[in-house]
This record gives C-alpha cells, sequence and structure tokens, in this order.
C-alpha cells in the first residue's frame, strides 16, 4: 500500500483535535456577557468559535486584528487573551469611519480594557518586530487589492504590508484567514469590483512571504455562490462562499 499524505481538511481536524481542551473557551468567549444584540445576531453566519478555535490563541497572548471594522473579532478575542494578553485592534481611516459609531459603543467607558484601538496606515504600521502571537485577517485580505478610483481608499503595498505582518509575528505565530471566494483562476482581479480573492491566490500570496498552510476549514462554505457578486451588498451579503485558512510563520 502506498502512503499518501493527509489532506489539509484532516490536518484542520488534528489541529482542533489537538486544542479540544481549550474548546470550552472558545463556547465562552461567544457566550460572554454584555456582547451586543448585532454581534449575536452576527454569531449565526460568522461560527466564531469554530473559527478561532482554528487559531489557538488563549491567555496571555498578544494579537493584531487587522482592518477589524468595528471590532467584532477584536472584542472575542479579548476575552480568550484575558487581562494579561493584548488586542489591538488595527484599523485605516477609511474603516474607522464606515465602523462610526458601533466601534465608539465596543470601547466606551474601557468596557475592553485589553484591547487598543489604533488608526494607521498599513503601509506604515511600525509594528515592533516579533511582538505578536497571532493576527487576524478577516474578510478584509481582498481589500489590500482594491484600486479605488473614487479616492475613498488609499492606496496599498500588499507586498509591503504582508512582509510587516510577517516581521511582527514571533516563529511559529499564527495568522488567521477568512475571505471571500472569487472565481478559480481569476487571481486578485476580482478584489476591486466583487471585493472577493482567489483561495489558491492567497495561498501562494501568503507563502511567498514565509507562511505555510497548517489548518483550512469548509465552515463557511457556500457551493450555490456563483462568486460573480459583489460580498459585502446587495442578494450575496451575508451569502457568500468565504475561504478559512490558518497560516503559521516559519520558526526561523
Amino acid at each position: 500500500m502506498t502512503w499518501q499524505a493527509p489532506s489539509l481538511l484532516c490536518v484542520a481536524c488534528l489541529f482542533a483535535a489537538i486544542h479540544a481542551n481549550a474548546a470550552d473557551a472558545y463556547d465562552a468567549a461567544v457566550a460572554h456577557a454584555g456582547r451586543s444584540a448585532a454581534d449575536l445576531k452576527r454569531d449565526s453566519l460568522d461560527h466564531p468559535a469554530d473559527i478561532l478555535r482554528l487559531s489557538a490563541i488563549k491567555p496571555g497572548m498578544r494579537v493584531a486584528d487587522v482592518l477589524a471594522g468595528d471590532g467584532y473579532y477584536s472584542e472575542l478575542a479579548s476575552y480568550l487573551v484575558g487581562p494579561k494578553g493584548k488586542v489591538f485592534m488595527i484599523n485605516n481611516a477609511a474603516f474607522d469611519h464606515w465602523s462610526d459609531g458601533p466601534l465608539q459603543a465596543r470601547l466606551t467607558a474601557d468596557r475592553l480594557g485589553n484591547v487598543e484601538h489604533e488608526t494607521l496606515d498599513l503601509n506604515h504600521m511600525n509594528l515592533e518586530r516579533g511582538s505578536l502571537d497571532a493576527v487576524f485577517l478577516i474578510k478584509v485580505y481582498h481589500d489590500l487589492y482594491w484600486v479605488d478610483s473614487e479616492g475613498v481608499w488609499p492606496k496599498i503595498d500588499t507586498s509591503g504590508v504582508l512582509d510587516q505582518l510577517a516581521r511582527a509575528l514571533k516563529p511559529g505565530g499564527v495568522l488567521l484567514l477568512v475571505d471571500h471566494s472569487a472565481k478559480a483562476g481569476s487571481g486578485n482581479s476580482a478584489a476591486s469590483a466583487l471585493h472577493r480573492i482567489e483561495e489558491s491566490y492567497a495561498i501562494k500570496d501568503f507563502e511567498s512571504h514565509g507562511f505555510k498552510v497548517i489548518a483550512k476549514s469548509d465552515l463557511l462554505r457556500t457551493p450555490d455562490d456563483a462568486r460573480d457578486q459583489v460580498s459585502y451588498k446587495g442578494p450575496m451579503l451575508g451569502k457568500t462562499d468565504r475561504f478559512v485558512l490558518v497560516f503559521r510563520k516559519a520558526a526561523h
């Protein structure tokens, strides 16, 4: 019999099993008292406990939620890393503007004391080398390739951003990536018009910056999505096919 390497999906199952003893922490974060009605409604679409479980973040870690928007995942991460951990909720000026209201409500009265909101130019984040245990890019990686003809969105040096994140992660640190699927063979060409990106392109992109896929999940798949409509509004809002990947930075 010829031995075959396990599929990445199997790797994901093994990866999750290794951290099964931490499962209660992820469920508890989602069940935490005081979460907003809007967040609770979003839970059924995002399955955050299962997605965060893949990242294996735990108490004491330092996590950057990049282009965090109003901070849905930042809040959940704050419960997971605890008082000895830190969550950097990073937006650029555009994301702050689009998140106005819910963002301020989430952070009011220092209700998340271990979360630090920062408004940065992504091309110059000035993240300290080796300072992070994990990075989240949740449905925003495609925006790094968005070319905006109306001038609302700044030009981003995507390769430079990925280099910055790689430098900021500790050796062995993880990057959790979720994004809206584009058609096979489309690369990053749908980023501007449809706010989608091709999964295989994403894998190659991150691998070229020193990352390796260690887990993936089909939990957010929607097979009947034709991948030809805008992801964030209209009939596909909340109904897109989404890929989920966990990368690890090389240990040396």
